[in-house]
């Protein structure tokens, strides 16, 4: 006999944590949405107490982990110092304000970053981004490319492998050092004042947020994922859902 197919199980609305809790917020399509270039994203003037109102209920236990750098991040949300791990863990800024680099060799990138500068000359629609110690090509003008620059991408940094990893983004193709990810920012996070102690949450838009709930759910955390392009236990449709969402874990009283 044949069985019926399973229904698939559909995504649960993430729900309020139940107990002193910490958070980790990714920044790109999860608090901000989606602009065709990193500098054209808008920053609405409710965001900086929002986060600030966060912080202050989070006992100081929280962290941005974004594709983005610090110095990129801090240019964003002006004065607020937030704990920042940059460049998908690669760079991180704690509680403290210590910061903790990966050291990274850039002249090993040289040879991608020059390959990918002559990506981006024969297809003006791509945008090369240098972070110094990571690369990004963005191509959201050039959709129908994806296919073929992620080959290209991958030939070019195989030499690199496997001390610099591949990846694969919303639109972006990026090549970052491997030792550092999402997952090791939070997992330092979390073994460090004031985030020791509490649940910690994650919320993200894309698969380069996979690291971080990984992080999160082995400390029996929430991991919220944002959007279509990622999926997870617990879920939000969008920016505009995860700022109600916030708005309320912030006035949260914890029994």
């Amino acid at each position: 006999m044949q069985l019926a197919p399973r229904e698939p199980v559909p995504p649960r609305a993430a729900p309020m944590p139940g107990q002193p809790w910490c958070l980790f917020l990714d920044v790109d399509g999860t608090l901000l949405e989606l602009a065709d270039t990193p500098a054209g994203v808008a920053v609405d003037a409710s965001l900086m107490p929002l986060l600030d109102q966060l912080r202050a209920a989070a006992g100081g236990a929280l962290a941005l982990v974004s594709g983005r750098t610090i110095e990129n991040l801090d240019g964003l949300l002006g004065s607020l110092h937030l704990p920042i791990a940059g460049l998908h863990g690669c760079e991180r800024r704690d509680a403290a304000g210590r910061l903790h680099v990966a050291p990274v060799a850039r002249d090993q990138l040289a040879p991608v970053r020059e390959g990918l500068d002559r990506m981006v000359k024969r297809n003006p629609s791509l945008l090369l981004e240098d972070k110094g110690a990571g690369l990004a090509l963005h191509f959201l003008k050039a959709r129908e490319l994806e296919h073929e620059l992620r080959a290209e991408v991958a030939l070019l940094a195989a030499p690199l492998v496997p001390h610099f990893a591949i990846l694969d983004g919303h639109a972006v193709i990026e090549v970052k050092p491997a030792a550092h990810t999402k997952d090791s920012a939070v997992s330092a996070y979390m073994q460090e004042a004031p985030f020791q102690g509490r649940q910690p949450i994650f919320i993200g838009d894309d698969v380069t947020d996979y690291g971080g709930f990984a992080a999160v759910r082995r400390l029996g955390g929430l991991a919220i994922a944002v959007g279509p392009r990622v999926k997870s236990e617990w879920w939000l449709p969008d920016p505009r859902a995860v700022r109600l969402w916030l708005e309320q874990l912030a006035t949260l009283e914890m029994a």
